[in-house]
């Protein structure tokens, strides 16, 4: 498979709180191929959303794509990916070197920031990830 469509976000109830992780996966042709909704523990909103978007580019590479577009609703993880922002918190540093590493087995990769309304499914499956775990534990 050549290139695929990533959409991420991570979700949090409270900050930090319970969190979520979700992705949606296209193909060429814009048709899902894959999502995932995981509960990512106790986590801040940004931490949830670096964690989705390391499994999104994860779930890429075992499909064997070997171009991702990424567009997510976090601004300051697009930023920080992108060298605009500097990342200064610890936490921070090690999630963007695991993504960064990620990205380099890409031949080619871009990220864009997208409104959250156009964001919708990825931010539903992170809510899932979060609900399952909830009532798992109920």
């Amino acid at each position: 498979m050549a290139a695929a469509y990533i959409q991420t976000d991570g979700a949090c109830r409270g900050n930090p709180g319970p969190s979520g992780a979700g992705v949606v996966i296209r193909d060429a042709s814009h048709k899902v191929v894959a999502t995932k909704a995981e509960f990512i523990g106790e986590v801040t909103n940004n931490v949830a959303e670096y964690i989705a978007l390391a499994k999104g580019l994860e779930a890429a590479i075992a499909l064997d794509f070997t171009e991702v577009s990424i567009k997510m609703d976090s601004q300051v993880v697009v930023r920080q990916v992108t060298g605009q922002y500097r990342v200064k918190e610890t936490k921070l540093e090690i999630l963007h070197a695991w993504v960064m590493d990620l990205l380099e087995r890409f031949d080619r990769w871009e990220i864009a920031h997208i409104k959250r309304e156009l964001n919708a499914l990825a931010d539903k499956l992170a809510n899932d990830g979060i609900d399952q775990h909830l009532k798992i534990g109920a």
